[in-house]
């Protein structure tokens, strides 16, 4: 693993599958899982009326990097307040805000195909973030108390709440990529009885999958607070119930009983966009990192 800020991945968010196995376990009905809203405050509305428009009780839960392009005052205030009043782990992103000193970057575990720019840009946001965070003491203390990882059930099947893969908080193997690579296969399928879970919830690598193994499921969000879709303006959240789902979903399987579906977020492009060009002018590290993804998506296509 390289040592280079921004590509290396810390001994501490190694915690491997096995202790999955040995969490206790919240029982849902509905559970939206949240993955990478990075801040973005009217995708967090929709992620709400979303859940009041259920018609039983919904479980959210942000698993991680739902900080990163709020660096003013109000929008790191508003949006740890509301994702803290629910379950929550820690993404790369949070775990990195209240260590001292920068030798993990933005905790991100870049692999070698991400660009050397985008790593340092990458580093230089969360410097930004982790500086207005600073100014909240109370937020980071919260934020030091949540876990890497979760486990819940729903309609008994067993729910792996993660942010990277089975075995780090920073791992890409859940990555839609990785999760097709033949030579990734044997470790995903053992990952599922290390962990004695029936679906892996990850999120980190920004773009979604749902895909099958013999053992169960592992559905990755991509990201709640932006495009995931070329051309498309809406976040995802992963949705798994007892229930059929009542709303608009783009993708999805039943699992012994158990809606799993990808839910588009909905959220006002116009408003947002405002929001971060407020914080991240044109010619900005997030400005050149990720406004064509905010205006156009990226280069990857609902199948």
């Amino acid at each position: 693993m390289s040592d280079i800020a921004g590509r290396t991945c810390p001994l501490r968010y190694r915690y491997g599958a096995d202790a999955i196995a040995k969490l206790p376990t919240v029982d849902a009905e509905t559970l939206y899982v949240v993955g990478g809203l990075y801040g973005n405050l009217p995708a967090l509305d929709v992620i709400e009326a979303l859940a009041a428009s259920e018609p039983g009780p919904v479980t959210l839960v942000f698993n991680g990097d739902f900080n990163w392009f709020n660096v003013d005052d109000a929008g790191f205030a508003e949006i740890n307040r509301r994702v803290l009043a629910h379950h929550a782990i820690v993404g790369n992103v949070e775990a990195e805000l209240g260590v001292d000193g920068d030798a993990a970057g933005c905790g991100c575990a870049y692999p070698d195909h991400v660009d050397g720019a985008v790593v340092e840009r990458s580093n230089r946001i969360h410097a930004r973030l982790k500086a207005r965070a600073a100014q909240h003491p109370e937020t980071l203390a919260a934020l030091a108390k949540l876990p890497m990882i979760a486990r819940f059930t729903v309609g008994g099947q067993k729910i792996a709440i993660v942010h990277g893969d089975a075995d780090s908080l920073a791992g890409w193997r859940f990555d839609a990529a990785a999760l097709g690579d033949p030579q990734n296969q044997s470790w995903i399928v053992d990952a599922f009885h290390r962990a004695d879970v029936d679906l892996f919830a990850s999120t980190h690598t920004c773009l979604p999958a749902l895909r099958h193994f013999s053992p169960g499921l592992v559905a990755n969000n991509g990201a709640a607070g932006m495009p995931n879709f070329s051309e498309q303006r809406y976040g995802l959240l992963t949705r798994i119930s007892s229930r059929a789902p009542s709303s608009e979903v783009l993708y999805g399987e039943v699992q012994n009983g158990v809606h799993v579906h990808a839910l588009p977020i909905r959220y006002d492009h116009a408003v947002w966009r405002e929001s971060f060009l407020a914080n991240w002018p044109e010619g900005s590290d997030a400005w050149l990192s990720y406004f064509q993804r905010i205006e156009h998506g990226p280069n990857y296509f609902l199948a």
